[in-house]
């Protein structure tokens, strides 16, 4: 008898325990529920409050918004990458992930470097940087003269993918040591920002460059024509005035705030733009680009970038100018019954926008074929 009562008191007692916890765990499943969906809306709260989920986000160490921006007219009505660009416009420094300051052997040899290419390229584009490297943008000795490269590139994505692009990067550069790369939101409305801190960038490592190509990752460069053209120029060994590319002129903001390059007046009061060259890509000196670096100190952000670059050539009194050979809309074919790819008609070009990377990797190779029978000139 006492022997089944000591069974059914341990019996009674293991039960307890399995109560016990069952109603710990669940109470700790609805804590953590409870944390959970706290932890959600606090992050979703964060996140509106500080534009996270738009192109412009930067965290407040880094640079703290300006809120006087706020009181501008009609700033509550602009959208909402517009209100993020004027709240942090006035942001350029931002840190170094990946630097090259040997990329032009110094600043007592940088002088060495014939052609520079700037070439602005996303983390993402990974495909096109790796043609580009295997096509026109090939350090290389070309007349007699030396091509360096260089691709610019912000961060881009949050979290995880962030740090995986970030490693992409590393990657890339540990392979082929070509790129600079700084801690901002890499998007359309920071291309300005990647040219000034550029710029700045040059003045410090690469102040002797003779000539620079700068231009985007999608554009088909040929650069063997483009050291040629610069060798041919008589006066100017890269210590003049050089700034040419696709003229634009007579120009304005664009008002409609369903376009891609909307700038409403709370960004850029005037109606007009000076004279500039389109952002596909242009040829200027290293002593213009040091002039325009000089410029930009004074010059608030637009995030137009080839109008901003135009900005800081007027008032520096300089004028960029057109080249034939530039054709950052495209190469316009009349024909309707002819290969628009057709080699010969880029053979002679500088310059054409835009290309996706087997058409670049393909074009490179027909042009250089020694068997292209172009004209009656063969």
């Amino acid at each position: 008898m006492t022997h089944l009562r000591l069974r059914t008191y341990l019996l009674l007692g293991i039960l307890s325990v399995f109560i016990i916890i069952h109603l710990l765990v669940d109470v700790i499943d609805q804590k953590s529920i409870r944390l959970q969906a706290s932890m959600k809306k606090d992050r979703n709260s964060i996140m509106e409050a500080t534009n996270q989920t738009d192109t412009f986000f930067w965290p407040s160490p880094v640079c703290p918004r300006n809120m006087s921006v706020a009181n501008m007219k009609g700033f509550d009505s602009l959208p909402a990458h517009i209100r993020d660009f004027l709240y942090y416009r006035h942001c350029r420094r931002f840190p170094l992930l990946l630097d090259l300051p040997d990329k032009c052997g110094g600043v007592e040899r940088s002088g060495d470097v014939f052609l520079l290419l700037v070439i602005k390229s996303s983390p993402v584009n990974y495909e096109r940087r790796e043609v580009l490297r295997k096509t026109w943008a090939k350090e290389r000795l070309h007349n007699g003269v030396w091509i360096r490269r260089l691709f610019l590139s912000g961060t881009t994505n949050q979290g995880f993918e962030k740090m995986r692009l970030n490693k992409l990067l590393q990657a890339e550069q540990r392979e082929y040591n070509d790129i600079i790369q700084w801690d901002f939101t890499d998007s359309f409305y920071n291309l300005t920002l990647k040219q000034v801190l550029f710029l700045e960038w040059m003045e410090r490592n690469c102040p002797n460059a003779r000539f620079l190509f700068n231009g985007d990752d999608d554009v088909f460069a040929n650069t063997d024509n483009m050291v040629e053209f610069l060798q041919s120029l008589k006066d100017n060994d890269g210590r003049k005035h050089l700034f040419i590319g696709h003229l634009i002129q007579n120009v304005g903001p664009i008002r409609s705030s369903g376009s891609k390059y909307y700038i409403p007046v709370q960004v850029h009061e005037s109606n007009s733009y000076p004279p500039y060259c389109g952002g596909g890509g242009f040829l200027l000196s290293g002593y213009t680009a040091l002039v325009i670096h000089n410029m930009s100190r004074s010059i608030t952000i637009l995030p137009i970038d080839d109008v901003y670059m135009g900005m800081c050539l007027a008032k520096a009194a300089l004028a960029p100018s057109s080249h034939m050979g530039v054709k950052t809309a495209g190469l316009y074919i009349p024909a309707s019954n002819v290969d628009t790819y057709d080699p010969c008609y880029y053979k002679e070009m500088l310059l054409v926008h835009r290309f996706l990377p087997a058409q670049m990797y393909l074009m490179w190779q027909r042009i250089h074929d020694r068997a292209l029978k172009c004209g009656s000139s063969g």
